[in-house]
Protein backbone atom coordinates (compact mmCIF):
# COMPACT_ATOMS: atom_id res chain seq x y z
CA UNK A 1 0.00 0.00 0.00
CA UNK A 2 1.90 2.92 -1.37
CA UNK A 3 1.33 5.77 1.12
CA UNK A 4 3.19 8.11 3.34
CA UNK A 5 2.53 10.77 6.03
CA UNK A 6 4.43 12.70 7.84
CA UNK A 7 3.44 13.09 11.98
CA UNK A 8 1.97 16.53 11.21
CA UNK A 9 -0.32 15.41 7.96
CA UNK A 10 -1.76 12.54 10.00
CA UNK A 11 -2.53 14.79 13.13
CA UNK A 12 -4.38 17.40 10.60
CA UNK A 13 -6.50 14.77 8.49
CA UNK A 14 -7.57 12.98 11.84
CA UNK A 15 -8.28 16.37 13.64
CA UNK A 16 -5.80 15.22 16.28
CA UNK A 17 -5.60 17.92 19.05
CA UNK A 18 -3.35 16.19 21.75
CA UNK A 19 -0.02 15.07 20.43
CA UNK A 20 2.09 12.58 22.97
CA UNK A 21 5.38 11.96 21.80
CA UNK A 22 7.59 12.26 18.87
CA UNK A 23 8.98 11.17 15.51
CA UNK A 24 10.63 12.46 12.27
CA UNK A 25 9.89 9.01 10.21
CA UNK A 26 6.78 9.12 8.03
CA UNK A 27 4.02 6.67 8.52
CA UNK A 28 3.77 4.06 5.47
CA UNK A 29 0.91 1.64 6.19
CA UNK A 30 -2.18 0.91 8.65
CA UNK A 31 -2.20 -2.51 10.84
CA UNK A 32 -3.57 -3.82 13.64
CA UNK A 33 -2.39 -3.25 17.31
CA UNK A 34 -0.41 -6.87 17.44
CA UNK A 35 0.44 -6.39 13.88
CA UNK A 36 1.75 -3.01 13.22
CA UNK A 37 5.65 -2.43 12.57
CA UNK A 38 7.14 0.68 13.78
CA UNK A 39 6.46 2.79 10.53
CA UNK A 40 2.58 1.64 11.01
CA UNK A 41 -0.25 3.37 12.08
CA UNK A 42 -2.63 1.49 14.78
CA UNK A 43 -5.52 2.54 16.65
CA UNK A 44 -7.42 1.44 19.90
CA UNK A 45 -10.94 1.29 18.64
CA UNK A 46 -12.76 -1.22 21.30
CA UNK A 47 -11.82 -0.47 24.61
CA UNK A 48 -10.93 -4.50 25.08
CA UNK A 49 -8.02 -4.03 23.03
CA UNK A 50 -6.39 -1.40 25.80
CA UNK A 51 -4.34 -3.78 27.30
CA UNK A 52 -2.50 -4.52 23.79
CA UNK A 53 -1.33 -0.96 23.32
CA UNK A 54 1.55 -1.33 25.35
CA UNK A 55 3.13 -3.96 23.83
CA UNK A 56 2.42 -2.77 20.44
CA UNK A 57 4.78 -2.04 17.81
CA UNK A 58 3.40 0.44 16.15
CA UNK A 59 4.93 3.85 15.18
CA UNK A 60 1.75 5.95 15.59
CA UNK A 61 -1.82 4.85 17.73
CA UNK A 62 -4.63 6.59 17.41
CA UNK A 63 -6.31 6.82 21.11
CA UNK A 64 -9.07 7.77 22.84
CA UNK A 65 -8.37 11.39 24.30
CA UNK A 66 -9.18 10.02 28.02
CA UNK A 67 -6.86 6.98 27.56
CA UNK A 68 -4.18 6.97 30.53
CA UNK A 69 -1.54 5.10 28.77
CA UNK A 70 1.77 6.90 27.40
CA UNK A 71 3.57 6.13 24.27
CA UNK A 72 7.19 3.54 23.88
CA UNK A 73 10.21 5.45 22.74
CA UNK A 74 9.97 6.46 19.09
CA UNK A 75 6.10 6.05 19.64
CA UNK A 76 3.13 9.15 19.48
CA UNK A 77 -0.64 8.95 20.58
CA UNK A 78 -2.63 10.71 18.49
CA UNK A 79 -5.68 11.69 21.14
CA UNK A 80 -8.81 12.28 19.39
CA UNK A 81 -12.57 11.95 20.02
CA UNK A 82 -12.91 8.48 17.96
CA UNK A 83 -10.32 6.39 17.33
CA UNK A 84 -12.86 4.13 14.73
CA UNK A 85 -13.92 7.46 12.91
CA UNK A 86 -10.24 9.15 12.99
CA UNK A 87 -9.19 6.08 11.34
CA UNK A 88 -11.98 6.06 8.45
CA UNK A 89 -11.19 9.86 8.19
CA UNK A 90 -7.45 9.00 6.75
CA UNK A 91 -8.85 5.76 5.12
CA UNK A 92 -10.79 8.50 2.78
CA UNK A 93 -7.46 10.14 2.47
CA UNK A 94 -5.93 6.60 1.15
CA UNK A 95 -8.64 6.03 -0.50
CA UNK A 96 -8.55 9.02 -2.75
CA UNK A 97 -4.58 8.84 -3.17
CA UNK A 98 -5.19 4.88 -4.14
CA UNK A 99 -8.01 4.92 -6.50
CA UNK A 100 -7.86 8.62 -7.61
CA UNK A 101 -11.49 9.87 -9.58
CA UNK A 102 -10.93 8.92 -13.70
CA UNK A 103 -11.56 11.82 -15.37
CA UNK A 104 -13.89 12.60 -17.57
CA UNK A 105 -14.72 11.07 -20.69
CA UNK A 106 -16.03 8.03 -22.60
CA UNK A 107 -13.64 5.13 -23.89
CA UNK A 108 -13.39 4.58 -27.20
CA UNK A 109 -14.61 1.16 -26.69
CA UNK A 110 -17.83 1.86 -24.58
CA UNK A 111 -21.06 1.95 -26.75
CA UNK A 112 -23.40 4.65 -25.95
CA UNK A 113 -26.72 4.91 -27.55
CA UNK A 114 -27.37 8.47 -29.63
CA UNK A 115 -30.41 8.72 -27.41
CA UNK A 116 -28.97 8.39 -24.10
CA UNK A 117 -27.34 11.26 -22.51
CA UNK A 118 -23.73 11.30 -20.52
CA UNK A 119 -22.96 14.25 -18.43
CA UNK A 120 -19.45 16.08 -19.78
CA UNK A 121 -17.90 15.53 -16.83
CA UNK A 122 -19.17 12.00 -16.45
CA UNK A 123 -16.08 8.85 -16.84
CA UNK A 124 -17.35 5.86 -18.70
CA UNK A 125 -14.81 3.10 -18.75
CA UNK A 126 -14.09 0.07 -21.51
CA UNK A 127 -16.60 -1.62 -22.76
CA UNK A 128 -19.63 0.03 -20.99
CA UNK A 129 -23.11 -0.16 -22.86
CA UNK A 130 -25.63 3.00 -21.98
CA UNK A 131 -29.18 1.97 -24.00
CA UNK A 132 -31.69 4.42 -25.17
CA UNK A 133 -32.96 6.90 -23.11
CA UNK A 134 -30.54 6.15 -20.12
CA UNK A 135 -28.96 8.77 -18.17
CA UNK A 136 -25.54 9.48 -16.55
CA UNK A 137 -25.27 12.28 -14.22
CA UNK A 138 -22.50 14.49 -13.92
CA UNK A 139 -19.37 13.35 -11.79
CA UNK A 140 -20.57 9.70 -12.21
CA UNK A 141 -18.25 7.13 -12.77
CA UNK A 142 -18.72 3.91 -14.78
CA UNK A 143 -16.04 1.48 -14.25
CA UNK A 144 -15.61 -1.48 -17.19
CA UNK A 145 -18.44 -3.43 -18.74
CA UNK A 146 -21.20 -1.63 -16.96
CA UNK A 147 -24.62 -1.73 -18.73
CA UNK A 148 -27.55 0.82 -17.77
CA UNK A 149 -30.49 -0.06 -19.06
CA UNK A 150 -32.93 1.72 -21.37
CA UNK A 151 -34.18 4.89 -19.44
CA UNK A 152 -32.50 3.78 -16.74
CA UNK A 153 -30.46 6.43 -14.69
CA UNK A 154 -27.48 7.11 -12.60
CA UNK A 155 -27.14 10.06 -10.23
CA UNK A 156 -24.51 12.51 -10.03
CA UNK A 157 -21.26 11.63 -8.52
CA UNK A 158 -22.44 7.94 -8.21
CA UNK A 159 -19.41 5.46 -8.48
CA UNK A 160 -20.53 2.14 -10.25
CA UNK A 161 -18.28 -0.94 -10.18
CA UNK A 162 -17.41 -3.45 -13.24
CA UNK A 163 -19.78 -5.48 -14.11
CA UNK A 164 -22.53 -3.90 -13.05
CA UNK A 165 -26.12 -4.22 -14.46
CA UNK A 166 -28.59 -1.83 -14.01
CA UNK A 167 -31.77 -2.28 -15.64
CA UNK A 168 -34.24 -1.17 -17.49
CA UNK A 169 -36.27 2.24 -16.25
CA UNK A 170 -34.44 1.85 -13.03
CA UNK A 171 -32.93 4.51 -10.90
CA UNK A 172 -29.68 4.62 -8.97
CA UNK A 173 -29.61 8.06 -6.92
CA UNK A 174 -26.87 10.53 -6.35
CA UNK A 175 -23.10 9.70 -4.39
CA UNK A 176 -24.24 5.67 -4.67
CA UNK A 177 -21.89 2.85 -4.38
CA UNK A 178 -22.57 -0.23 -6.44
CA UNK A 179 -19.78 -3.30 -6.20
CA UNK A 180 -19.18 -5.73 -8.49
CA UNK A 181 -21.63 -7.81 -9.79
CA UNK A 182 -23.79 -6.14 -8.62
CA UNK A 183 -27.24 -6.44 -10.68
CA UNK A 184 -29.97 -3.40 -10.40
CA UNK A 185 -33.81 -4.80 -11.57
CA UNK A 186 -33.31 -8.58 -12.06
CA UNK A 187 -36.44 -9.59 -13.00
CA UNK A 188 -38.29 -10.57 -9.69
CA UNK A 189 -39.21 -13.84 -8.77
CA UNK A 190 -43.43 -14.13 -9.67
CA UNK A 191 -44.87 -17.25 -10.88
CA UNK A 192 -48.31 -18.63 -10.72
CA UNK A 193 -49.44 -21.77 -10.35
CA UNK A 194 -52.25 -22.94 -12.89
CA UNK A 195 -53.59 -26.18 -12.97
CA UNK A 196 -50.21 -28.54 -13.28
CA UNK A 197 -48.17 -25.92 -15.00
CA UNK A 198 -46.10 -23.32 -13.34
CA UNK A 199 -46.06 -20.04 -14.87
CA UNK A 200 -44.21 -16.68 -14.99
CA UNK A 201 -45.83 -13.59 -13.97
CA UNK A 202 -44.19 -10.37 -16.02
CA UNK A 203 -42.45 -8.23 -13.50
CA UNK A 204 -43.00 -4.19 -15.01
CA UNK A 205 -42.18 -2.89 -12.50
CA UNK A 206 -38.91 -0.75 -11.31
CA UNK A 207 -36.09 -0.31 -8.58
CA UNK A 208 -35.35 2.77 -7.33
CA UNK A 209 -32.15 3.79 -5.01
CA UNK A 210 -32.10 6.94 -3.09
CA UNK A 211 -29.19 8.92 -2.75
CA UNK A 212 -25.79 7.69 -0.89
CA UNK A 213 -27.07 4.10 -1.04
CA UNK A 214 -24.66 1.61 -0.86
CA UNK A 215 -24.65 -2.23 -2.85
CA UNK A 216 -21.69 -4.64 -1.85
CA UNK A 217 -20.92 -7.08 -4.55
CA UNK A 218 -22.85 -9.83 -6.39
CA UNK A 219 -26.05 -8.80 -4.58
CA UNK A 220 -29.52 -8.60 -6.23
CA UNK A 221 -32.08 -6.78 -6.07
CA UNK A 222 -35.19 -7.06 -7.72
CA UNK A 223 -37.40 -4.90 -10.37
CA UNK A 224 -40.81 -4.79 -8.73
CA UNK A 225 -44.02 -6.52 -10.18
CA UNK A 226 -45.68 -3.54 -10.12
CA UNK A 227 -44.57 0.07 -9.00
CA UNK A 228 -41.11 0.19 -7.58
CA UNK A 229 -38.38 -2.05 -5.28
CA UNK A 230 -37.23 0.89 -3.31
CA UNK A 231 -34.24 1.68 -0.93
CA UNK A 232 -33.89 4.33 1.30
CA UNK A 233 -31.61 7.25 1.54
CA UNK A 234 -28.30 6.05 3.07
CA UNK A 235 -28.90 2.43 3.38
CA UNK A 236 -25.60 0.14 3.04
CA UNK A 237 -26.37 -3.10 1.91
CA UNK A 238 -23.69 -5.85 2.20
CA UNK A 239 -22.17 -8.83 -0.55
CA UNK A 240 -24.62 -11.59 -1.87
CA UNK A 241 -27.94 -10.16 -0.34
CA UNK A 242 -31.27 -10.80 -2.45
CA UNK A 243 -34.23 -8.21 -2.12
CA UNK A 244 -36.91 -8.95 -3.51
CA UNK A 245 -39.54 -7.85 -5.47
CA UNK A 246 -41.61 -4.95 -4.36
CA UNK A 247 -39.36 -4.68 -1.00
CA UNK A 248 -39.45 -1.07 0.73
CA UNK A 249 -36.16 -0.57 2.50
CA UNK A 250 -36.27 2.57 4.67
CA UNK A 251 -33.08 5.92 5.41
CA UNK A 252 -30.11 4.68 6.56
CA UNK A 253 -30.30 0.50 7.76
CA UNK A 254 -27.64 -1.53 7.03
CA UNK A 255 -27.60 -5.03 5.63
CA UNK A 256 -25.41 -7.57 6.44
CA UNK A 257 -23.87 -10.69 4.10
CA UNK A 258 -26.17 -13.14 2.78
CA UNK A 259 -29.37 -11.62 4.06
CA UNK A 260 -32.72 -12.65 2.12
CA UNK A 261 -35.83 -10.35 1.99
CA UNK A 262 -38.94 -11.43 0.29
CA UNK A 263 -41.21 -9.82 -1.15
CA UNK A 264 -43.52 -6.65 -0.70
CA UNK A 265 -42.25 -6.68 2.84
CA UNK A 266 -42.28 -2.82 4.21
CA UNK A 267 -38.63 -1.89 6.58
CA UNK A 268 -38.79 1.06 8.45
CA UNK A 269 -35.60 3.38 8.54
CA UNK A 270 -32.83 2.73 10.52
CA UNK A 271 -33.21 -0.83 10.74
CA UNK A 272 -29.94 -3.67 11.08
CA UNK A 273 -29.92 -7.23 9.78
CA UNK A 274 -27.20 -9.50 11.00
CA UNK A 275 -25.55 -11.78 8.41
CA UNK A 276 -27.84 -14.59 7.24
CA UNK A 277 -30.95 -13.33 8.54
CA UNK A 278 -34.14 -13.73 6.66
CA UNK A 279 -37.39 -12.21 6.58
CA UNK A 280 -40.49 -13.42 4.72
CA UNK A 281 -42.89 -11.34 2.52
CA UNK A 282 -45.37 -9.17 2.90
CA UNK A 283 -44.36 -8.26 6.20
CA UNK A 284 -43.89 -5.07 7.72
CA UNK A 285 -40.46 -4.34 10.47
CA UNK A 286 -40.81 -0.84 12.24
CA UNK A 287 -37.88 1.72 12.65
CA UNK A 288 -34.98 0.79 14.35
CA UNK A 289 -35.70 -3.09 14.36
CA UNK A 290 -32.68 -5.37 14.99
CA UNK A 291 -32.44 -9.01 13.67
CA UNK A 292 -29.65 -11.07 15.04
CA UNK A 293 -27.50 -13.06 12.52
CA UNK A 294 -29.62 -16.42 10.89
CA UNK A 295 -32.83 -15.27 12.20
CA UNK A 296 -35.64 -16.27 10.62
CA UNK A 297 -38.09 -13.07 10.62
CA UNK A 298 -41.91 -15.00 10.52
CA UNK A 299 -44.15 -12.08 11.61
CA UNK A 300 -44.87 -7.96 11.83
CA UNK A 301 -42.54 -6.38 14.32
CA UNK A 302 -42.82 -2.89 15.92
CA UNK A 303 -40.44 -0.29 16.05
CA UNK A 304 -37.01 -0.98 18.37
CA UNK A 305 -37.88 -4.37 18.47
CA UNK A 306 -34.29 -6.65 18.48
CA UNK A 307 -34.91 -10.23 17.82
CA UNK A 308 -33.17 -13.61 17.31
CA UNK A 309 -33.60 -17.01 16.56
CA UNK A 310 -35.81 -19.14 14.15
CA UNK A 311 -38.09 -18.29 14.00
CA UNK A 312 -37.17 -15.15 15.47
CA UNK A 313 -38.38 -13.78 18.67
CA UNK A 314 -36.77 -11.01 21.30
CA UNK A 315 -33.64 -11.42 22.59
CA UNK A 316 -34.04 -11.48 25.97
CA UNK A 317 -36.69 -14.32 25.53
CA UNK A 318 -34.57 -16.50 22.83
CA UNK A 319 -31.61 -16.65 24.65
CA UNK A 320 -33.54 -18.03 28.11
CA UNK A 321 -34.58 -20.42 25.70
CA UNK A 322 -31.23 -21.57 24.29
CA UNK A 323 -29.77 -21.55 27.85
CA UNK A 324 -32.84 -23.78 28.93
CA UNK A 325 -32.60 -26.16 26.01
CA UNK A 326 -29.28 -26.90 26.89
CA UNK A 327 -30.56 -28.43 30.27
CA UNK A 328 -32.54 -30.54 28.48
CA UNK A 329 -30.76 -33.61 28.72
CA UNK A 330 -30.34 -33.61 32.43
CA UNK A 331 -33.90 -32.32 32.83
CA UNK A 332 -34.67 -35.67 31.39
CA UNK A 333 -32.99 -37.61 33.14
CA UNK A 334 -34.15 -36.27 36.52
CA UNK A 335 -37.83 -36.78 34.96
CA UNK A 336 -37.02 -40.85 34.08
CA UNK A 337 -35.19 -40.86 37.51
CA UNK A 338 -38.65 -39.49 38.94
CA UNK A 339 -40.72 -41.78 36.98
CA UNK A 340 -39.02 -44.84 38.44
CA UNK A 341 -38.91 -43.62 41.96
CA UNK A 342 -42.46 -43.42 41.61
CA UNK A 343 -42.89 -46.74 40.26
CA UNK A 344 -41.23 -48.24 42.48
CA UNK A 345 -43.72 -46.67 45.59
CA UNK A 346 -46.04 -47.82 43.40
CA UNK A 347 -45.30 -51.13 43.96
CA UNK A 348 -44.30 -50.80 47.46
CA UNK A 349 -47.90 -49.75 47.90
CA UNK A 350 -49.54 -52.97 47.03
Amino acid sequence: MPVSFTLAELARHVGAEVVDGDRNRPITGVASLSEAGPDDLSFLGNPKYASEVAASRAGVILVPRAFTGVPSDGQVFLRVDSPSYALALLCSVIESSLWPRPAPGVHPSAVVSPLAHVAAGAHVGPHCLIDAGARVGDGAVLEASVHVGRDASVGAGSWIKSGVRIGEYCQVGARCRLQPGVVIGSEGFGYEVVGDEVRRIPQVGTVVLEDDVEVGANSTLDRARFSRTVVGRGTKIDNLVQIAHNVRIGAQCMIAAQVGIAGSTVIGDRCVFGGQSGVGGHLTLGDRVRVGAQAGVLEDLPSDSFVNGTPALPLGLERRIVVLSRRLPDLFKKVDSLAAALDSLRKDAR
